[in-house]
C-alpha cells in the first residue's frame, strides 16, 4: 500500500533496517581518518621539509672567466637554500616547517654569513677606493641579504615582501655583478688591506658566536632538557659552513696576495677548521657539563673549532700586515 504523503508523517514512514547504524559507522570512520591526517600532518611534513646540507665540497658550478669565485659561491648558496630547499624560518603556524628549529637556525646562520660577505664586498672589495662610490648591484645585494629571515607575506594585517623573494633578488644582483666583473665593467680590488678588513669583521662575527656558546654553557650546562642549546649549535653551524666555503673561494680570488705574503698554508688550515666544525651533526645536541664523563657537550666541541679558526684568522691578519 502506498503511503499518503499528506496524511502520514515522516515518523510514520517505514525505515530501512540498519541505515542509521551505517551512517553512524561512516561518520565515525571519517572522523578517525581526519584525526589521523591531523596527527600525521606535522611529523610527516616536518620529515619532508627538513634538510641540512653541509657538504664541504659544495661549489658554484659556473664561474665566469674573470669573475669572482666567492661571489659565484654566495649566489649558489642562496639558490640552494632558497630555491632548492624550503625556507621554514618564516613558515606560519599552519605549515609543518613552523615546528622545525634546527634547519631554520642553520639557514639563518648561512644568511648571516652571506650578509656579512655582501657588506664587505660593497664596502671594501667591490670598490676601487674607499672614497669611490659603491657598486649598485653589490649595494642592492647587501640590502636584500640583510633582510629579516622570518618575514612571510603578511605582517600586522598588511602585505609585505617575504624573505625568500629578497634573497632571490640578492642572488640576481650578485650574478649581475659577477657578469659585469668578468666583462671588465665592475670593480674588484684584491688588495691586502681589503682582505685584512674583511677578515677582521668576520673574526668579530665569530667572536659573537663564541660568546653565545660561552653564555649557553655557563647558564645551562648539565641541563638534560636544554631546548635552546640546539638553536645556538645550528646557528653557529650555518655560520661556520658558509664562512668556510666563502673564505675557501675568496682565497682563490686573492691567491696572488696570499701567496706573496706566505699565508697559503695558514689560510688552508683556517678553512679546514671552519669546515670541520661545520660538519658536526650529532643526533641530539647535548649541553653537558665540561667535566662530565657520560654527558657530552656538543657546544664545547663546536666552540673548539670556532676558536681555532678565529685564532688562525688573526694569524693571517698579522701576516698580511707585514
Amino acid at each position: 500500500m502506498t503511503a499518503d504523503p499528506f496524511l502520514d508523517s515522516p515518523a510514520d514512514q517505514p525505515q530501512l533496517p540498519g541505515s542509521g547504524r551505517r551512517w553512524a559507522r561512516r561518520a565515525k570512520w571519517a572522523g578517525l581518518v581526519v584525526l589521523a591526517v591531523l596527527l600525521l600532518y606535522y611529523p610527516v611534513g616536518m620529515l619532508l621539509v627538513h634538510r641540512i646540507n653541509d657538504d664541504p665540497e659544495f661549489a658554484a658550478r659556473d664561474v665566469p672567466q674573470g669573475g669572482s669565485q666567492a661571489v659565484a659561491l654566495a649566489a649558489a648558496l642562496i639558490q640552494r637554500e632558497v630555491q632548492g630547499t624550503a625556507w621554514p624560518a618564516n613558515d606560519p603556524f599552519f605549515m609543518p616547517g613552523y615546528a622545525l628549529d634546527n634547519m631554520p637556525n642553520y639557514q639563518i646562520g648561512i644568511q648571516q654569513a652571506l650578509a656579512r660577505f655582501s657588506t664587505e664586498m660593497a664596502d671594501q672589495i667591490g670598490r676601487s677606493r674607499g672614497s669611490s662610490s659603491t657598486d649598485r648591484d653589490l649595494t642592492d645585494a647587501r640590502g636584500a641579504l640583510n633582510y629579516a629571515p622570518d618575514k612571510w607575506y603578511f605582517e600586522a594585517a598588511s602585505i609585505t615582501a617575504n624573505s625568500e623573494s629578497q634573497y632571490r633578488g640578492a642572488m640576481v644582483k650578485l650574478l649581475s655583478y659577477n657578469d659585469r666583473l668578468a666583462r671588465g665593467q665592475a670593480p674588484f680590488e684584491p688588495r691586502a688591506d681589503n682582505l685584512m678588513a674583511t677578515l677582521d669583521r668576520i673574526g668579530k662575527d665569530l667572536g659573537s658566536a663564541s660568546s653565545a656558546i660561552d653564555q649557553q654553557i655557563d647558564q645551562h650546562s648539565g641541563d638534560w632538557f636544554d631546548f635552546y642549546a640546539d638553536n645556538v649549535f645550528y646557528l653557529n653551524k650555518g655560520r661556520l659552513y658558509a664562512y668556510g666555503l666563502l673564505l675557501r673561494d675568496l682565497g682563490a680570488d686573492f691567491k696572488a696576495v696570499i701567496q706573496e705574503k706566505g699565508a697559503t698554508t695558514v689560510w688552508q688550515r683556517m678553512v679546514d677548521s671552519m669546515l670541520e666544525g661545520a660538519v658536526l651533526q650529532p643526533i641530539m645536541v647535548i649541553n653537558g657539563t665540561p667535566h662530565a664523563m657520560m654527558q657530552p657537550n656538543h657546544l664545547a666541541a663546536q666552540g673548539f673549532y670556532l676558536l681555532r679558526a678565529r685564532i688562525q684568522l688573526e694569524e693571517i691578519t698579522d701576516i698580511l700586515q707585514k
